[in-house]
């Protein structure tokens, strides 16, 4: 008899580069021309506007011809559970206009996944994995070989992927649980789900937060008149009113425990019984439940039924928070102007930096209301930074300065010439947006005048000024 060797379950060995990573574009005008996405393969990758075979082109002017070269790193091994993962590190070879991670001017630095990475004025995210599956995903919603898909949800591959779960699900009457954050777009899944379905009724919705404890019952379940004082008259409640339709039981995390039990007892029979009623009713109806919260974390805190999240988590769709799709964030604004009626709209860099930068906690939400916002301060059609609300505007502090270096193990201060009367204060290496904006009014946007207070070279302020989007033109007497 020959015994067999087990199938091994053990943590699978890295790969000399990590298994498709690569960028996503996020945002550069003239986007058509960039891929969206560039899977970073082999050894080497170059990037530049002229780059070898196989490098990932950008025609811009502001790209350098060899602009920078990723190359894969991979952790030594025995370094815990991050050992033997491989990732990639960024280069910059000597490009005219640098390159920055996550806001800063880096020489040479090792991405982690979600790192913003700006070459140019081309801006993505490094993802350490799926690099391939955003291919086929402009940023404006064009989908490659199939042109806009028609759907209220906006977006690339993670949305696409939630379309596909809808299609699978929709027709069904299976219940859905639809996980998000607040303002990730919950109540819009619902609403697919409910136009795929085919079903005669329509979508009822319950804020079960919004809605005082003693009440939910009542409204989900009806009652009979005289069940209670006030009761008056009978109220079907809004699972008979959903009947063969559907029924949205938004942020489901906070229903009470007695109206828990008596929503799993329909779920389980499609029957309800009204307050005050003798017997139970049948009722056609597909639930979809939503939440922002943890429902485990409610279950082991008996806050949750542990049978009711086990009857309705069979079918769940995540939704990702918008920060975790930046890729995004092109094509939902443009969704916004076209709702707001205002698809003339133009967006400046600046403009798109910003909204690149910020994380949006709020998500889609909070999007829609900054641009909306926008549009209303806006004098002009088109959107620069200005218009953006002042907690958006604050992630560009710093932005374009050098990243921090490591500091040595015993730091020894560093010599100093001592001051002399009347000198100048010793600048920042890199002036902020604001700095450079004063240096401009005050020299009436005379270059050449701020590259010599600064001590550096016309190209320099040139470059600096085309990060932040700044135009000295404005800063010029028209009359001079």
């Amino acid at each position: 008899m020959t015994t067999g060797t087990m199938d091994g379950f053990g943590r699978p060995r890295a790969s000399a580069a990590p298994a498709d990573a690569g960028l996503v574009l996020l945002y550069a005008p003239g986007f058509e021309a960039i891929p969206a996405a560039f899977p970073l393969r082999g050894d080497l990758a170059i990037v530049g506007r002229e780059p070898p075979a196989g490098g990932l082109c950008i025609p811009q002017s502001a790209v350098s011809r060899l602009h920078a070269r990723f190359t894969p790193t991979i952790a030594e091994a025995g370094a815990g559970d991050d050992a033997d993962r491989a990732g990639w590190t960024i280069t910059d070879l000597d490009s005219r206009n640098g390159v920055l991670v996550n806001g800063r001017f880096v020489r040479e630095a090792a991405l982690a996944h979600g790192d913003e990475v700006r070459i140019g004025d081309a801006i993505f995210k490094y993802v350490a994995d799926e690099a391939s599956a955003y291919v086929p995903y402009r940023i404006d919603g064009m989908v490659a070989r199939r042109g806009p898909r028609a759907s209220e949800l906006v977006g690339g591959m993670r949305i696409d992927a939630i379309r596909t779960e809808i299609d699978t699900f929709g027709p069904t009457p299976l219940t859905v649980l639809v996980l998000g954050e607040t303002g990730s777009g919950k109540e819009l899944v619902a609403r697919s789900l409910h136009a795929a379905s085919g079903r005669r009724g329509g979508l009822t919705a319950l804020n079960c937060a919004a809605i005082p404890a003693n009440l939910v019952e009542s409204e989900l379940f009806g009652f009979r008149r005289g069940a209670f004082t006030g009761a008056d008259r009978d109220h079907p409640g809004l699972v008979r009113t959903a009947h063969e339709g559907t029924l949205l039981l938004d942020e489901i995390g906070d229903m009470p425990l007695e109206a828990q039990a008596k929503l799993l007892r329909m779920l389980e029979t499609r029957e309800v019984v009204p307050l005050g009623a003798a017997r139970a009713e049948k009722v056609d109806v597909r639930v979809v439940c939503a939440t922002h919260r943890d429902l485990q974390a409610l279950v082991d805190d008996g806050r949750f039924r542990a049978d009711l999240f086990a009857r309705i988590q069979g079918c769940t769709l995540t939704l990702p928070p918008l920060r975790a799709r930046k890729e995004d964030l092109y094509a939902l604004v443009r969704h916004v102007l076209d709702r707001a009626e205002r698809p003339d709209m133009r967006l400046t860099f600046a403009f798109m930096v910003n909204v690149c930068r910020y994380d949006w906690p709020y998500n889609v939400r909070e999007l829609e209301a900054a641009v909306r916002r926008a549009v209303a301060v806006a004098t002009t059609s088109e959107l620069d930074a200005r218009h953006l609300p002042e907690g958006v505007r604050r992630v560009m502090n710093g932005y374009g300065e050098a990243a921090p270096k490591a500091a040595p193990a015993n730091p020894s201060p560093p010599a100093r010439e001592p001051a002399q009367p009347g000198a100048p204060a010793p600048r920042a290496a890199v002036p902020t947006e604001s700095e450079l904006r004063t240096l401009l009014a005050a020299h009436g946007g005379n270059v050449a005048a701020v590259a010599r207070e600064l001590g550096k070279d016309r190209t320099q302020i040139h470059r600096w000024l085309r990060m932040h989007a700044i135009a000295p033109d404005a800063y010029r007497d028209p009359k001079a």
